[in-house]
């Protein structure tokens, strides 16, 4: 299909499915008049594309893991194993963030928040 049939069936733009394209997320061969020319199931790969990134999965992990899930014996196992990683990453950065909250709010009304507090100036 091409890529304007392929925009509208996935509910994304054009320019979406070209940068996909340029980072290696979907491919599609060229028509001899230029065109690209999608598979049809390029339509539920960007669904997924779409949703893994609701999830907070950036394109680079899709992109990673994609081939790996299309490959895996079991897909479910494969997703539950992923998740279950995100879930780590995103459990370490809530605890960076909240130790990096705990410190601007011990920096509130010394006088001056960049200095570190108990530091003489």
């Amino acid at each position: 299909m091409r890529i304007g049939e392929l925009a509208a069936q996935a509910g994304m733009t054009r320019d979406t499915i070209r940068f996909y394209e340029k980072v290696g997320l979907v491919s599609g061969r060229r028509l001899p008049n230029g065109y690209r020319d999608f598979p049809a199931e390029t339509v539920p790969w960007l669904a997924y594309v779409r949703t893994a990134q609701a999830l907070g999965f950036t394109l680079a992990e899709i992109a990673r893991h994609g081939a790996e899930l299309r490959d895996a014996p079991d897909a479910a196992e494969a997703l539950s194993a992923l998740f279950a990683d995100k879930i780590q990453v995103i459990d370490a950065r809530m605890a960076e963030l909240a130790a990096l909250r705990a410190d601007l709010q011990a920096r509130v009304g010394t006088g001056c928040p960049m200095r570190a507090t108990g530091q003489a100036g």
